[in-house]
């Protein structure tokens, strides 16, 4: 048994989440490591192939995608939002509220670019990570499948936050395409790398084989709960619809180590800060049930690519300096080390997010991959 399948067998035996799938390439070599069950009422076991919603793992084809189209000028880094999603331009911005506890909203005088979309500086955010936009939502009657609608949070490039910018990447793309997202992505990626079981629908075949969202209960227990992403056509489709497997996936991760898919100025674009000295990448909940307080590296400086969270400085035991990484609200976590050809994916499905053992269970994963 290898270090690797002994620390993730151990785990499994700690009962920190039902059951999951994670896959590690190392030296060339492809690994793939299937644990638990699909589900505490099912005791199919998890297998490599088992379907997840893997949220905002989404997020990466879209920016890989966008990146592409602007090598071929079809898109441009600076173009406004606007000039291809004219109602972007509508979107006002909460100031916060006033006395009353009526919001306070101003035209936006700014002109937020794609730029600003791929590197989460445009002032979009999500309202389950803010507690002004959740104040707003839950006055206007907006819910979290309508995030595209909420007012922005502040101009452009004033700082990092995490929200709806890759939602109106995708529909940037599909203004500039004449294509819905889904064909754009099977085109572009998912076609060239042979990724059968990544989709925005889900169908008889991949239902057989999905495994089922567990919700975590105040006294740490799990219980199954009902969950899907509503059918396509949905605006959130760039920022967080699709449903995959950990072969899958990994084969994007691959890609991006191999230097396939982009070009040379592009894939290092992906791998070098584009905000300057703003901090990225910490999360604070504003909805409970979605998601935890996230910091995905404590005490480490964090940065944001044009597609990846950036960490500046080698990790002691794990990912090197300038390794990319990001997650899905379903406890998905990956990581890509160009320094050492090595990438992770750990594939789960308990909500809410950031939480605590499937954290652990990462953490154990990362550091066995470079033990």
């Amino acid at each position: 048994m290898s270090p690797v399948e002994a620390a993730l067998a151990a785990a499994e035996g700690e009962g920190l989440v039902p059951g999951f799938v994670a896959t590690l390439r190392r030296g060339g070599e492809t690994m793939v490591f299937a644990h638990g069950r699909r589900s505490l009422t099912d005791p199919a076991p998890m297998t490599p192939d088992t379907v997840f919603w893997i949220a905002s793992c989404t997020k990466l084809v879209t920016s890989i995608v966008a990146l592409q189209l602007i090598e071929e000028g079809v898109l441009e880094l600076d173009q406004p939002v606007a000039s291809l999603r004219p109602d972007f331009a509508d979107l006002p911005i909460l100031d916060g509220f006033d006395a009353a506890g009526e919001p306070v909203l101003r035209p936006a005088p700014d002109t937020p670019t794609i730029r600003h979309l791929l590197t989460h500086t445009s002032g979009l955010g999500y309202l389950f990570m803010d507690a002004d936009l959740a104040r707003y939502a839950q006055q206007a009657g907006v819910d979290s499948a309508d995030a595209h609608l909420l007012p922005r949070r502040f101009e452009a490039g004033e700082r990092w936050l995490y929200g709806a910018s890759t939602d109106w990447l995708g529909a940037v793309i599909e203004a500039a395409t004449g294509e819905t997202l889904d064909e754009v992505f099977q085109r572009r990626v998912l076609d060239p790398l042979g990724m059968t079981d990544t989709v925005f629908a889900v169908g008889p075949a991949h239902a057989a084989r999905q495994a089922s969202m567990h919700a975590r209960l105040p006294d740490g227990g799990l219980a199954p709960m009902v969950f899907a992403m509503p059918p396509p056509p949905y605006f959130s489709m760039g920022g967080g619809g699709v449903y995959s497997t950990a072969a899958d996936f990994m084969a994007l991760l691959c890609a991006l180590l191999d230097g396939t898919l982009l070009g040379e100025a592009s894939r290092a674009a992906l791998f070098t800060n584009q905000i300057g000295e703003l901090e990225a990448g910490v999360i604070v909940s504003s909805v409970a049930q979605f998601t935890n307080d996230f910091d995905p590296l404590p005490g480490h400086a964090k940065r944001w690519s044009l597609g990846l969270l950036l960490n500046a400085h080698d990790v002691p035991g794990a990912r090197s300096g300038g390794s990319g990484a990001w997650a899905g609200l379903g406890n998905c976590y990956y990581w890509i080390d160009p320094a050492s050809g090595v990438a992770g994916l750990l594939l789960c499905q308990v909500l809410p997010f950031a939480d605590e053992r499937a954290l652990r269970l990462f953490s154990i994963f990362e550091r066995a991959a470079y033990a």
